[in-house]
């Protein structure tokens, strides 16, 4: 392992110099293979970055530098996700870099891919599952590699090991303190109530412009039994990390495109120093204005899905570029926003009167990093403050190189869940149709649409669905774009190719939600995740609220199950009461509709259906998670050494990468 680490870094010192021999193949050369790892439940893939090679010098710059600035922050997420994370990781580096590798020992081989999951997951916890991985090596065998690289610390042993420390990175525990169970590292010394007390202590509801309280701190209980948030910032917690992080946004501002990005990397540089979520509002406010440039970015603490009670933020970066032609179908979409407000299902008191700049486009990402990688999602919506949605509007996007990424990976094998899952040939055929379009326009309406779309009450706060917000805005969004990826005016705009093509993601979806995506979850385990608990608890509604009229139709053929979309009209018709209904529950705030929800509908898994779809999954000898590497993005130097133009290295190994990325950009 450590001659492959040497020799990326070899590669990138020579691109430096030299220029990138390694870029996108041309007509002619090798086909660009995407796939490039896979182990354990996970593949690993690379993407490409149309349109690099059309931006303007200054325009790589911006670009470069906001990509080192997103990957500086990478050891703060793997600290939030659990406070032995880093810990832990520095010790497989180790091991990784001074180790002589073993490839003819079994053990050998189960350490790598135990390294390999910790490595993707940013830590001891599934991405997806968020359970604890455990390596498949002994004990024993461990602890001899830890103390063959140097690292003296048998109390990590212990932690790697013992399925009672830490077992779930947010803890699904109905009937315990979800903060005390959880493994994440938001919370020191505290219950849960003593968090929302703390919390209801200073929050000020009625706010005209409400803040974000605790998105960016950690709470801890001192000695003293008080209990007193520390804020993520420079001076306080990850302050090394977000040094580099501002010393790379300030590289950045200079060669900004426009006024606007300046405005706005000056005001996030401001917030990272003083930690002021009120600076970090005024950042959102002017980052949501900039819809001329190419290059854009994400880098802060934005996501609360990690956050057993949805207010703690995890750390994320992202760098893209604008793809002007596929932009066209978004930007439709967004100049139409006021119509499918109007239009929407849902009681008019829950309707925004003038919807505002909701922004959309198609983007190539360039940098995947912090809670974006390896494992990325393939569409965005932020800011995520309602009242900055509701005021100011929002940027949305769909990515196009990751969606494509996946289209092209699965190409490259040899067997299909379509063709196993599918009920019939139809299926098959209209799903390779319509099924790619029809799922991108679903994205781009749940995206640039969906999270935009209706108000909370006055009074209301965007905390009020607790633990279950996540599963149910991405519900909300999800039935959003259900919804309209039918209706008649898609075709009229000339965004949906087909008044048919719907069918082909209103099928898959059904199919997903109530059977495929289980492929993801242990057997006995129930589901966790917020988006597949959005997708089952839809799916599932649905199958049991159309049951008389046989809407969608479970079929068994040949002792194998399928579930089966028999009236498409009356089934939109069900996704439209659904909307309604998870709008109301959040515009009102009601609390334990939401909880009855979630809880009877997305979290319990029937067994011998479960088992069943795990065999016929395994058969096929797919991987159920992918993630990606970066490509490297290298300035290429002059003979008086100044920078004439960045090329694009793209890396073909995956445990390369993270041995660089933990060497050049760990600050922890």
């Amino acid at each position: 392992m450590k001659t492959v680490f040497k020799m990326i870094l070899t590669l990138c010192a020579a691109a430096a110099v030299a220029g990138c021999e390694s870029k996108a193949p041309k007509e002619g050369e090798p086909e660009f293979k995407y796939t490039i790892d896979s182990f354990a439940d996970l593949k690993v893939m690379r993407y490409q970055i149309p349109g690099w090679e059309n931006l303007s010098l200054q325009q790589k710059e911006y670009a470069y530098h906001l990509a080192e600035a997103a990957k500086y922050g990478r050891d703060i997420l793997w600290d939030q996700n659990c406070k032995d994370n880093l810990r832990l990781r520095h010790a497989l580096e180790a091991i990784l870099e001074n180790v002589e590798a073993d490839s003819e020992n079994p053990e050998y081989q189960e350490f790598l891919v135990y390294a390999k999951r910790v490595f993707f997951s940013n830590g001891m916890h599934h991405h997806y599952a968020e359970d604890k991985i455990f390596p498949g090596c002994s004990r024993e065998y461990f602890s001899a590699l830890m103390e063959k690289a140097g690292v003296d610390d048998p109390e990590l042993v212990e932690i790697v090991f013992n399925p009672a420390i830490y077992p779930q990175r947010r803890s699904t525990e109905t009937s315990g303190d979800i903060v005390k169970l959880s493994a994440v590292n938001f919370y020191e010394n505290v219950t849960r109530d003593e968090v929302e007390k703390y919390y209801a202590g200073i929050m000020k509801p009625k706010d005209p412009e409400p803040i974000s309280y605790g998105l960016n701190t950690k709470v801890v209980k001192g000695k003293d039994g008080k209990v007193r948030e520390l804020p993520w910032k420079i001076g306080g917690i990850y302050s090394a990390a977000i040094e580099k992080i501002c010393e790379e946004l300030a590289k950045a501002a200079d060669v900004a495109e426009n006024d606007i990005q300046k405005r706005a990397l000056a005001l996030l540089i401001d917030y990272y120093k003083t930690g002021d979520l009120r600076t970090w509002d005024k950042f959102n406010i002017e980052w949501v204005k900039d819809t001329i440039g190419t290059v854009d970015f994400i880098n802060g603490f934005i996501e609360d899905y990690n956050d057993p009670l949805g207010r703690k933020a995890s750390w994320e970066g992202y760098v893209n570029i604008k793809d002007f032609e596929a932009s066209k179908r978004t930007e439709t979409l967004s100049a139409n926003a006021q119509w499918f407000e109007d239009n929407s299902p849902v009681d008019p008191r829950f309707k925004k009167a003038k919807v505002k700049g909701v922004s959309a486009k198609v983007i190539n990402a360039v940098c995947l990093a912090g809670d974006s990688y390896p494992s990325t999602p393939i569409g965005i919506n932020l800011p995520n403050a309602d009242w900055i949605r509701k005021e100011h509007g929002s940027k949305s996007v769909t990515i196009a190189n990751i969606t494509h990424t996946y289209d092209l990976a699965a190409q490259e094998m040899p067997t299909s869940t379509l063709k196993e899952f599918a009920w019939n040939q139809k299926e098959i055929d209209m799903a390779k149709k319509w099924g790619t379009i029809a799922d991108e326009i679903h994205t781009d309406l749940h995206e640039c649409l969906g999270h935009g779309s209706g108000q909370l009450l006055p009074g209301v706060s965007a905390t009020e669905m607790g633990e279950y917000a996540s599963a149910l805005e991405e519900a909300r969004a999800d039935l959003f774009g259900l919804y309209y990826t039918a209706d008649p005016k898609m075709v009229e705009l000339g965004i949906m190719p087909d008044p048919e093509a719907y069918k082909a993601e209103y099928a898959n979806y059904i199919r997903n939600g109530l059977m495929v995506q289980f492929t993801r979850v242990e057997l006995g385990r129930p589901n966790t995740e917020a988006h597949m608990q959005n997708r089952k608890l839809i799916a599932e509604w649905c199958y049991e609220k159309g049951a008389a009229d046989k809407v969608i139709e479970k079929k068994v053929r040949d002792g194998k199950t399928y579930f089966v979309v028999n009236d498409y009209v009356k089934l939109r018709a069900l996704f439209a009461e659904l909307l309604a209904e998870i709008q109301r529950i959040k515009s009102e705030g009601d609390y334990e509709a939401g909880k009855a929800l979630i809880e009877t509908y997305a979290v319990n898994i029937d067994p011998k259906l479960h088992k069943e779809v795990k065999a016929r999954y395994e058969a096929l000898n797919l991987k159920p998670y992918g993630g990606f590497v970066n490509p490297e993005i290298v300035p290429v130097l002059a003979e008086d050494g100044t920078v004439k133009d960045y090329d694009v290295v793209y890396t073909d190994d995956y445990l390369g990468q993270m041995m660089l990325y933990g060497k050049k950009y760990g600050t922890l």
